[in-house]
């Protein structure tokens, strides 16, 4: 038998946090997916099933300021872009969802980013 990757147990680890974190019309989900070159996040409604607001370091006005996507500074920048978007929509309190990543580091400075610009979890 093949060991199991590290992407495989985060994938695990994600199904295990998705039974109990799930995003409605009133409080979506704020979901991470962290890569080793870029971050992305979207705002979902789980209930209806549509993505309300996401923000990425591809984003082309966001790539431009940040420049290199796989750093702590990126991810800050991601969390405020993600904010500002879904305050816009209207969208005030979510709830956070790691993706299975430890919230350390990037995951950690995107939260930290989407909070001080305004968003409530």
């Amino acid at each position: 038998m093949a060991k199991e990757s590290r992407n495989d147990k985060r994938v695990a680890r994600h199904q295990r946090i998705r039974k109990n974190v799930y995003g409605t019309p009133e409080k979506p989900r704020l979901c991470v997916f962290r890569s080793s070159k870029n971050i992305s996040v979207q705002v979902i409604d789980d209930v209806n099933g549509v993505t309300l607001a996401s923000a990425s370091t591809v984003d082309k006005e966001l790539k431009s300021a940040i420049g290199y996507g796989g750093n702590k500074d990126a991810a800050k920048a991601v969390g405020e872009a993600i904010a500002k978007r879904a305050l816009a929509k209207g969208i005030e309190e979510v709830t956070f969802d790691r993706g299975g990543f430890l919230y350390h580091g990037r995951v950690k400075e995107l939260a930290d980013g989407a909070r001080e610009a305004g968003l409530k979890f």
